[in-house]
């Protein structure tokens, strides 16, 4: 009996054995053909598992895997960790780069066609005298695209100057029967603040102008900067601690002649957790930056968005003539009283002077006899781009708000959304780092310090990335600059060496990046002061009679009523 019992144990054995042995042998078959399907060229696969001392990272049990293959599925994790973060962040890259690159070229057209158009309308209603002067409109275009595009300029400054320039050519007009020295327009600007020659429009103008550009330039170069934090972090490679357990995660199960056996959930989460670990230290300065971005949008749909205060612009510079024109009598006796009255220019410059007076205002336009030219061909240009340009805020409002939390929530989309986990099996049916079990431990948390707890990634927690501690602070940088662009102060901003985010231009351009400024060329000789002559405060007191203003300030009144 016992003979018996001893016969049929040895034959279980010995059918168990033979039955586990072709089990494994078909298993390493499985894994050749996986092998190649993942395009790897082993040129010595086992057919059957054989001992695994040789490998350093698997489970050195019996194994299908020899040290080439271990090698060569250790190089192909890096690829595949590159090519995963690359894969996961294209979205937020792709979106931040034709944002900036829309916006950018939204307000240089913006700016362009807001040119085009002052200069069409007064050259149509103007003429000859704005052509004369027409260098002090254009320094002004060309003074906001430089600001814009990141140039040295102080906005407020800035505009002081254009209106001292505008007060000083309008002056000699107004009193072209006087010679006007350089030190007796020194004298008038002195002035200019008790005059107020053009009334509250250059106040209100330059608090509009500077909001708005202040908004504009500061959100597409938040733009920028976003783009190059995304394009910069997406290349930060794994450690290689952190590629030694993506092997293990990913190419081990073939070792252990289960290719088809995907790891489970919180496994691949720790794993990830760990290996990006310093990504998601980016995730709170990433957040507040989005804040920021959101805020500064606003302006841009606010009441001093760009637009409305770049489109009437030509009909705000025309009111202040006008201001000045109905004012010019009283400006110009404060002035003598201030300044002294200037010597009379002599009977040839008199006569023509009083040759050019109008006592009559042009009429109106009626809505009938609205100019259909090129000008109202700028104006109609200048609404479609900002039309496009509202849906492009909606859009990118939209698309920011789903980038909240984009770092700490990568290792999730690497393990669920692409499909490297196994998904909605049992648990017990997972690679868990050793074999086709569950996986017991608990998901650590986010973030470098988190993963002294981590069991399965050695995180070096006292040595963060140096590339993601640059992006932290060049998102610190520019969330700040945000802030102060949404409360309407402006911040210089810093050298690209000093963010660590590559972005040294106001608008986002690279050096590459250069911005054409129109100029109208004018075959009219300019008007300028006679730097020479005395003062004389015996010279009586003449009205002002210069054509210009009559025909800038009625014609403007025109394109006022028309543009409202």
């Amino acid at each position: 009996m016992f003979r018996l019992e001893t016969t049929i144990i040895c034959t279980f054995s010995v059918l168990f054995v033979a039955v586990k042995a072709d089990f494994r042998a078909r298993n390493c078959s499985q894994v050749a053909e996986a092998c190649a399907g993942r395009g790897f060229s082993f040129t010595n696969i086992p057919l059957q598992e054989i001992p695994g001392p040789h490998l350093r990272v698997c489970p050195q049990g019996n194994t299908c895997c020899t040290q080439e293959m271990e090698d060569a599925f250790g190089q192909q994790s890096k690829l595949d960790f590159d090519h995963l973060l690359e894969e996961t962040t294209e979205t937020l890259r792709t979106t931040f780069v034709s944002r900036h690159e829309r916006f950018d070229e939204f307000f240089l057209e913006l700016l362009e066609n807001t040119e085009r158009s002052l200069h069409e309308m007064f050259q149509k209603t103007y003429g000859k005298p704005y052509l004369q002067n027409a260098e002090v409109f254009v320094n002004l275009f060309a003074e906001l695209k430089r600001y814009y595009t990141g140039g040295n300029v102080n906005l407020e400054e800035m505009l002081n100057d254009f209106w001292s320039q505008l007060l000083e050519r309008m002056f000699m007009l107004l009193n072209s029967q006087y010679v006007i020295t350089e030190d007796y327009l020194e004298c008038i600007i002195k002035y200019a603040d008790q005059l107020k020659p053009f009334g509250d429009v250059p106040k209100k103008l330059k608090v509009q102008v500077t909001r708005a550009f202040i908004a504009a330039r500061t959100f597409v170069q938040g733009l920028y900067v976003g783009r190059e934090v995304a394009k910069r972090v997406s290349k930060v490679n794994g450690t290689p601690a952190c590629l030694r357990v993506l092997t293990k995660m990913v190419y081990c199960p073939f070792c252990q002649g289960m290719p088809a056996v995907k790891p489970c959930k919180n496994y691949c989460l720790n794993v990830m957790k760990g290996c990006l670990a310093n990504q998601a230290d980016l995730n709170p300065e990433w957040n507040q930056y989005i804040d920021a971005m959101l805020l500064v949008a606003q302006r841009l749909e606010g009441p001093f968005n760009i637009e409305s205060v770049m489109g009437p612009i030509d009909v705000k510079i025309s009111e202040a003539i006008m201001i000045l024109q109905d004012n010019s009598a009283e400006v110009s006796f404060r002035v003598f009283q201030g300044c002294g009255q200037p010597k009379p220019a002599g009977s040839t410059r008199s006569a023509r002077g009083v040759s050019n007076v109008y006592s009559s205002r042009f009429r109106p336009y009626s809505p009938e006899e609205r100019p259909t030219t090129a000008a109202g061909t700028s104006l109609d240009r200048l609404r479609i781009v900002w039309r496009t340009m509202q849906h492009s805020v909606i859009d990118i409002k939209e698309q920011l708000k789903l980038f909240k939390n984009f770092w700490s929530n990568l290792p999730e989309a690497i393990c669920v959304e692409y499909k490297v986990t196994a998904g909605n099996v049992s648990e017990d049916e997972c690679w868990n780092g050793h074999t086709k079990s569950r996986y017991f431990p608990e998901v650590v948390k986010d973030g470098l310090t988190s993963q002294v707890n981590n069991p399965e990634v050695d995180v070096d927690i006292t040595r963060p990335d140096t590339i993601i501690r640059q992006q932290i602070m060049a998102l610190r940088v520019v969330t700040n600059k945000l802030k102060n662009a949404y409360n309407g102060n402006d911040i210089t901003f810093q050298d690209s060496n000093d963010e660590g985010s590559g972005s040294g231009s106001g608008s986002g351009c690279t050096e590459a990046c250069t911005t054409e400024i129109a100029r109208f060329a004018t075959e009219f000789p300019v008007v300028k002061a006679d730097r020479s002559g005395p003062v004389d405060d015996s010279a009586s007191l003449c009205a002002p009679s210069a054509a210009l203003l009559t025909m800038l300030t009625l014609s403007a009144q025109a394109f006022c009523q028309q543009w409202r």
